[in-house]
């Protein structure tokens, strides 16, 4: 295979898009070329082992005799082109390789981007038929300096979420007492409704100079 060659055909598998079977082809090359190295070697190897390097001429000068010369002229230029064939087949190998793991990984990433796209639409649709969320408790009275009043709560907010409860498994009063109880000096989430809009408040439960740990009243809503 001439250099010409060579470029010919890995021109012809660079063209477009890199796929499998062009690495295929690629590697049947090059096993192809590393087969005829192996031919041209075992030429040499027939000529009384003269390898790559040995003289051909003798002692005097004069061109050896106990040799084909022309066989072993011609292997020795075949095994440097076929060598230059398979390092250009090589690289190109290299590349194709390269190619077809980055366009894997592009891929991977668009899936990626595509499935948190439909996630975070289906995540929006359910909220949306959901409609918004149902109060279940309602702020009654604060008593200012308590630690209700500095978190932000205001009367007649309504709760939608106070700690872990909510209104999926919001029962009684003693819920919420129960995560204030377990909640001192601990932060926690507390979403309400005020005047049709959501606002998202951290109310720490602590001893202060009033009477329990947050110095407000909630009363329950009828559901």
């Amino acid at each position: 295979m001439s250099d010409e060659e060579a470029r010919q055909s890995g021109g012809s598998s660079q063209a477009g898009a890199v796929t499998v079977s062009d690495v295929q082809e690629l590697m049947r090359r090059k096993e192809e070329i590393e087969a005829q190295i192996k031919a041209n070697y075992d030429v040499l190897e027939s000529q009384k082992s003269i390898g790559m390097n040995e003289p051909l001429v003798d002692c005097e000068g004069y061109p050896r005799s106990d040799v084909d010369l022309y066989q072993v002229r011609t292997a020795r230029h075949n095994i440097i082109c076929l060598q230059n064939d398979h390092k250009a087949v090589m690289k190109q190998v290299e590349e194709a390789l390269h190619q077809l793991h980055a366009r894997d990984k592009e891929k991977q990433a668009r899936d990626m981007a595509e499935a948190h796209k439909e996630a975070m639409n289906r995540k929006l649709d359910q909220s949306e038929s959901q409609g918004p969320p149902q109060a279940f408790a309602k702020v009654n009275s604060i008593s200012p300096g308590s630690p209700a009043s500095i978190a932000g709560l205001q009367v007649d907010d309504e709760i939608v979420e106070f700690g872990s409860v909510n209104t999926q498994n919001f029962q009684s009063l003693h819920n919420i007492g129960s995560v204030v109880q377990h909640s001192e000096g601990k932060p926690l989430n507390v979403t309400v409704i005020r005047s049709g809009e959501k606002h998202q408040l951290r109310l720490v439960p602590t001893r202060w100079a009033g009477k329990g740990l947050l110095g407000c009243n909630i009363i329950p809503l009828q559901r």
